[in-house]
């Protein structure tokens, strides 16, 4: 039997953003600022089972992260794309889910080369 394992982390934060450029017409809205409560999940692929990655150690860094760099929970003109795309780089995760409100949003998976 084939496997891969995973260690996974949730976490959510509330901030705000704002799309200025937005060109769709109905959804002008979204070029003011407003907020959302943004969840959070990331993977990365272990080697074994007696955790190659202490996952509550890695939430912690992640939130440490994320109330760091996001001060004050303004994101600016971040997207959810854009949150995937800096967690995954920031901590080698191989997979990055970004929710607003936990209804849409956005993923990266990261394929090992």
């Amino acid at each position: 039997m084939s496997s891969k394992t995973y260690i996974i982390i949730n976490t959510q934060f509330a901030a705000r953003h704002h799309w200025p450029e937005c060109p769709i017409e109905s959804q002008s809205h979204l070029k003011s600022i407003h907020r959302h409560v943004f969840y959070v999940r990331m993977k990365w692929e272990v080697d074994h089972d007696d955790r190659d990655i202490e996952f509550i150690e890695m939430k912690e860094k992640v939130e440490t992260f994320i109330n760091i760099i996001y001060q004050n929970n303004f994101l600016g003109t971040r997207s959810c794309e854009i949150l995937c795309k800096e967690l995954a780089l920031q901590f080698k995760a191989c997979y990055v889910r970004v929710m607003e409100d936990n209804e849409n949003g956005a993923e990266v998976i990261i394929e090992v080369e």
